[in-house]
């Protein structure tokens, strides 16, 4: 990952006072509409959202198909092991008839294999018994002909399956090869658009004013996981990392909220249903959105690169509200979420214990 610095942040060694006037501050900063000046407008050409976000689907495709070339490899691979076990069984066992075939030979010769068969039955105190044992020793050989002959069939058949399979999986690995050095440069290009979209949220904070809402195409129905809930956990895939109620330098009292980490650019969703009652870009919390729910609870998604809905917007539970990022006071790509009584900040309560009495685990 391209290495970034962050700018220095003095808000852990501030009065009491002094946070308290800057948390009034943040309450009452201007909701984002429409853009404030023409050349903030965005530009027709595909946004870094835009890009971000297909590129994100890109990669994910790409690293499916990776996955199935591996798992398919890695099935060629064991059918070939388990043809070279086969094989060498069957040579096994050839091996054990041309030793029983030797012996039966020396046993001939022994009891007079270099004698004409009608000579032995002049000579023979017994002939009958030596018929019989004859008959029996022709049976014997016959029998072992046509095991000698199917066990080499056999082995001439598995050895050609497991050549077969060896060559398959080589293919599947020169084409899980090219699949990973696809999903290298969708990688490369994803974090390179990342970088980009959080530059271009930067100077966004630092002017105090967002662009507006960036449309992108939301996805068609929730997850299998998520489908019918009233509730999601606000991003989908994620490590979480600063929890509620936790101290740091960074703070200038307690944790407020819940941290999860997650790459720049992946989607944040409404946590429930409700209405946008504020969107703001600008101080500590950098882009953020806050979702008002029935029952008087407030939801913040604060550190965004790019926010997706409006002021006054109603939004469904696991619709997009932006995408995570960096913005304001942050170390590094996380959404910082809260759960409030108010809209305002110094009303939080422990998200995690808040989400798993609406039944969503984190």
């Amino acid at each position: 990952m391209r290495s970034r610095t962050r700018r220095p942040s003095h808000s852990s060694h501030l009065p009491v006072v002094l946070c308290a006037l800057i948390a009034l501050l943040m309450a009452g900063a201007p909701a984002v509409g429409a853009p404030d000046e023409p050349g903030d407008e965005p530009v027709d050409e595909p946004s870094a959202s835009v890009a971000v976000q297909r590129l994100y689907a890109q990669a994910a495709t790409a690293t499916q198909r990776y996955e199935e070339g591996r798992r398919a490899a890695e099935g060629q691979r064991a059918k070939a092991r388990r043809l070279e076990w086969l094989v060498e069984r069957e040579r096994r066992q050839l091996r054990l008839l041309h030793d029983d075939l030797g012996r039966i030979a020396r046993a001939q010769y022994r009891s007079g294999g270099d004698v004409s068969y009608t000579a032995q039955l002049l000579m023979a105190d017994d002939p009958e018994q030596l018929m019989r044992s004859q008959r029996a020793a022709w049976q014997a050989d016959l029998a072992m002909d046509n095991a000698i002959s199917k066990t080499q069939r056999s082995a001439r058949a598995l050895d050609g399956g497991e050549q077969r399979a060896q060559a398959a999986w080589r293919g599947l690995d020169a084409r899980k090869a090219q699949l990973a050095e696809l999903k290298r440069g969708i990688e490369q290009k994803l974090e390179e658009a990342r970088w980009t979209l959080q530059n271009d949220a930067d100077r966004q904070v630092t002017a105090g004013k967002c662009r507006g809402a960036v449309r992108l195409d939301q996805p068609e129905q929730d997850t299998e996981r998520d489908a019918g809930r009233e509730w999601v956990a606000p991003v989908e895939t994620y490590e979480l990392s600063a929890g509620f109620g936790g101290s740091g330098e960074r703070w200038a009292n307690r944790h407020t909220g819940q941290d999860f980490a997650v790459g720049i650019g992946a989607p944040v969703r409404a946590a429930g249903a409700g209405k946008v009652v504020r969107v703001t870009c600008g101080q500590g919390f950098g882009m953020e959105v806050v979702v008002g729910h029935e029952g008087g609870y407030y939801t913040q998604y604060a550190h965004l690169a790019a926010v997706t809905v409006d002021q006054g917007e109603r939004v469904r539970a696991g619709q997009w509200l932006g995408q995570a990022g960096t913005t304001g006071n942050s170390t590094g790509p996380h959404l910082h979420f809260e759960v409030r009584l108010t809209p305002q900040y110094g009303s939080g309560v422990d998200p995690r214990k808040w989400l798993a009495e609406r039944g969503v685990q984190l």
